[in-house]
């Protein structure tokens, strides 16, 4: 359970934590001529009453009478957070330790039932704050929109299929950056590290208490970012591109950095943005990612790093058609 006194966060506004690729990915999406419409279109297919009469028929609705413990965990995590609405929680029958977040104007968290036998107290908490951290963060309309993407025919929707390629690629390159942003609200919740290191080498296969050990993970997340011959850095890009989650590894080791480096120290000491005060700034965000991306680029071979660059600038050209087109498509009065 949470601990008995944590520091509450007096109107935190989600930009003091989230990870600069994160923003400046979705600062991109929200720049495309035309996106907002497109997502009004998408999202109209399907409501979140639709969503909750869904799990409504066929999971558990937690409350204070129904799991009790996850219920009571949601209402002291809303108040760390001083976050004004209590999602509702789902409880659904799976055998995958997972969990997820869906809806637009009123998400909802939905979580495996196996993460009920698997995760501890403090673990579970880490599970809930990450889903919570989604929904303050303001993703859940967009992993919404993904799932309605990866989920719904194509012949549905007022776009053909090579422009929605791109759009889901884009989004789950976003998707992936956006986990790296809630992995922090765990340790902001607990206010303490450990718990969601823990929970990662679970959700990594290490499910059997003491035949894992954390500092051996770190070793293996070591030895993964010292591989860096280039076939072993292609086959790294290859096998991120369908990943919904980036890898375990990376994830701890991005943690970490961002618990040792002294903004997670800042952020408890009482210095972070205020909800309402601190206006976004999209140049600064998409400059924070780039800055983000430049270095990771820096850290790859020559080939790869003129392989990501040439990727990169096709992206460019395909998000400015994709503009064009959607521009054409849901504003045809200003052609």
């Amino acid at each position: 359970m949470l601990p008995g006194k944590v520091t509450t966060f007096e109107a935190i506004d989600s930009r003091s934590w989230e990870h600069p690729a994160d923003r400046a990915a979705l600062a991109a999406l929200k720049s495309i001529p035309g996106f907002d419409e497109f997502i009004k279109k998408i999202l109209g297919i399907i409501s979140d009453r639709k969503l909750e009469l869904m799990f409504l028929a066929n999971s558990i609705r937690v409350s204070e009478t129904q799991y009790s413990k996850l219920w009571t965990i949601m209402n002291r995590l809303c108040t760390t957070f001083d976050w004004p609405v209590q999602p509702t929680v789902f409880v659904t029958q799976s055998p995958f330790l997972n969990g997820g977040t869906l809806g637009v104007d009123k998400p909802m968290i939905v979580i495996n039932s196996s993460v009920l036998h698997m995760l501890d107290d403090d673990e579970l908490t880490c599970l809930l704050a990450h889903e919570l951290g989604h929904i303050m963060s303001g993703h859940a309309a967009y992993k919404t929109l993904l799932y309605l993407l990866l989920n719904i025919t194509f012949n549905l929707l007022p776009v053909s299929q090579m422009l929605i390629v791109p759009i889901i690629l884009a989004l789950r390159e976003w998707d992936r950056k956006s986990e790296l942003s809630a992995d922090r609200v765990e340790v902001l919740a607990l206010q303490n590290p450990e718990p969601s290191y823990e929970l990662l080498i679970k959700l990594a296969g290490g499910t059997k208490p003491g035949e894992v050990n954390i500092n051996e993970f770190f070793k293996q997340a070591q030895e993964y970012e010292a591989a860096s011959g280039l076939i072993d850095q292609v086959h790294k890009f290859t096998n991120l591109l369908d990943a919904t989650h980036p890898f375990a590894v990376m994830r701890l080791k991005e943690l970490h950095e961002w618990v040792q480096g002294g903004s997670y120290q800042s952020i408890i000491d009482g210095v972070y943005l205020r909800r309402g005060i601190h206006k976004a700034d999209t140049g600064e965000e998409l400059k924070g990612g780039f800055d983000f991306y430049k270095e990771e680029t820096q850290k790859a071979s020559p080939i790869i790093e003129s392989a990501i660059e040439e990727i990169g600038d096709k992206l460019i050209n395909v998000t400015v058609e994709i503009g064009n087109v959607l521009g054409s498509i849901f504003n045809p009065e200003k052609k």
